[in-house]
């Protein structure tokens, strides 16, 4: 596995820090590779992230969001059965997978069906920062009282 140094980043830049730790996050991230995931654009402002979470119950999993950071944990109860497999080919393991996400981007669902957890993500702007329409009037100046057209 190859790993990236980003020290001489930091060295570089001042006041992208967070960018640089966004990146070493993403880069972090990607090694571990488990559980497997899709991002999808729905829409314009719609996006679904759907995640393989199979043999996972609901009750296992949890979705949270905190500070523009979306962040999937699922937690096997311990399995106590006495079973002796003679190939164990599906991952039960825990995992936490942590998805940056930009401002204004809400969670607006989560689903799970047949194996994949869905959640469904909205950017809903402010009424402030959406752009507007200005009418634009036309019309003559206007006269003020005792002043005589030219």
């Amino acid at each position: 596995m190859r790993t990236i140094d980003f020290s001489p980043l930091y060295r570089s830049v001042v006041g992208f820090d967070r960018l640089a730790n966004l990146l070493e996050t993403a880069a972090a991230d990607a090694a571990t590779g488990y559980p497997p995931y899709n991002i999808e654009r729905t829409d314009e402002n719609a996006y679904r992230i759907d995640i393989a979470v199979a043999g996972f119950r609901p009750e296992e999993l949890n979705v949270e969001v905190k500070e523009n950071l979306l962040t999937v944990t699922g937690r096997k109860a311990a399995n106590d059965e006495t079973r002796r497999y003679l190939h164990r080919g599906l991952a039960e393991r825990n995992f936490e997978r942590r998805f940056q996400l930009a401002d204004y981007v809400v969670v607006t669902d989560a689903n799970l069906a047949d194996g994949l957890l869905s959640i469904s993500l909205k950017r809903e702007l402010p009424e402030a920062l959406k752009p507007r329409t200005v009418q634009i009037t036309t019309g003559q100046a206007q006269l003020i009282e005792g002043e005589k057209a030219a």
